[in-house]
């Protein structure tokens, strides 16, 4: 009984609460500013970011890793490369191919992103084995997809530049 009182009293005062409380109407004003949704655009061509970004890094890793780095800025520098690197990853996931493809171009964007993350662990870690090892594996990935869209270039790690095949006629290295 004393429940059932409570519980009605609580409901009157609900009523008579909502019942008092001014009736306000939202009063018409200017629109509430828009922001801007943000768009991934591409920008670079996918070649600048391959020589510029990839290939560079890649080149810069060869270097280090050529010896085994003594300084831990060597192994911080080598790690950054290959963040960049899987950055690119990231990049080319926004420039798929307009005709067929797409799914596996972001297949092997995602695949050179894994493999570039793979080796900056094994840099962090300032493990000279897994580290050399892990750059041959980006270099693995950069073929397979250059192959699977017939770009001619291959990836030769820790290869002298005269060892590798002359770039196609019109293609600069």
């Amino acid at each position: 009984m004393r429940r059932s009182l409570v519980l009605l009293s609580l409901g009157l005062l609900l009523c008579l609460g909502v019942q008092a409380l001014p009736q306000t109407r939202p009063t018409p004003g200017p629109p509430a500013p828009s922001r801007p949704v943000p768009r991934l655009e591409a920008v670079a061509e996918t070649r600048l970011l391959m020589e510029g970004l990839a290939h560079s890094n890649f080149r810069g890793l060869e270097r280090i890793l050529k010896d085994k780095p003594e300084s831990l800025e060597a192994w911080t520098f080598a790690r950054g490369q290959a963040l960049l690197i899987a950055e690119t990853g990231n990049l080319l996931l926004l420039r798929p191919p307009r005709n067929k493809g797409r799914d596996t171009w972001q297949e092997r964007a995602m695949e050179l992103r894994t493999s570039a993350v793979t080796l900056a662990r094994a840099t962090a870690a300032r493990d000279y084995e897994r580290s050399r090892v892990a750059l041959t594996g980006v270099a693995n990935v950069c073929n397979r997809c250059h192959q699977t869209f017939k770009v001619p270039t291959r990836i030769v790690p820790f290869s002298n530049p005269a060892d590798q095949p002359p770039p196609p006629p019109g293609k600069q290295p």
